[in-house]
């Protein structure tokens, strides 16, 4: 199967018209930041995922709350350790309230359980940033593609009509130069597809592993707290 060198690929790029010049710039921009997208996330989702993963194990074999948080790591790192500063502060003002112990056991489940919510939500937010633009190039790369395609397809017919010949070699450099923008539309969709949804499994395991650590923080908390009351 004989492929066209690359000489005549950016001969037939040149040679196209204004619209299907347009459309492939756009294209390339596309594919240029969804790439960018795509090293980006796949360096912090990842870290995130070994951090979670990591720290909620540290944390459940921790002997108490205090060096169960020792080994979440640092905030600037760790997004277990940020959702937990968040709790700790709330924790610690819900161990100075002055009421009995059921009442102090209710606060903590409710505040705590909102709290950890949306350190979660807030993390999840940032890991999830700018990923909606692979889904759209993913759904919209092919067709814009298709409009370059229709678009040059269009013209090579109008050429026809004025050279009044249906010739092959009249119509062949419009068809091609409009057949590459769907080719480039696909490889711009293809990898944005393959990436979303592999981003959007590695993004479940993280929310899954912090969902995990909130629970794990709240028994805790809850177990202090009846401690601490009982010792009183």
């Amino acid at each position: 199967m004989n492929f066209l060198p690359e000489s005549d690929i950016l001969s037939l790029l040149m040679g196209a018209t204004l619209a299907v010049k347009l459309v492939l710039i756009f294209l390339a921009l596309m594919s240029v930041w969804s790439w960018t997208i795509i090293f980006f996330k796949f360096f912090t989702i990842g870290a995130a995922r070994k951090k979670v993963m990591a720290g909620y194990e540290a944390f459940t074999e921790a002997d108490d709350l205090t060096h169960g948080l020792k080994g979440l790591g640092d905030k600037a790192h760790s997004p277990l350790a940020r959702v937990s500063t968040l709790a700790v502060h709330e924790f610690r003002l819900l161990e100075k309230a002055d009421v009995n112990r059921e009442r102090k056991r209710l606060l903590v489940k409710d505040t705590l359980r909102r709290v950890l919510k949306q350190g979660i939500s807030k993390e999840m937010r940032v890991l999830t940033r700018n990923l909606p633009f692979l889904a759209t190039c993913a759904n919209a790369a092919p067709f814009i593609g298709l409009f370059g395609t229709v678009w040059g397809i269009m013209h090579s017919f109008h050429s026809i009509g004025l050279a009044q010949s249906a010739a092959l070699a009249t119509v062949a450099p419009g068809i091609s130069e409009a057949l590459v923008a769907t080719a480039i539309g696909l490889l711009v969709a293809i990898p944005a597809t393959i990436f979303y949804n592999y981003f959007l499994g590695k993004l479940n395991e993280v929310e899954s592993g912090m969902v995990d650590f909130a629970g794990a923080f709240l028994n805790r908390a809850e177990r202090e707290i009846a401690w601490a009351s009982k010792g009183e």
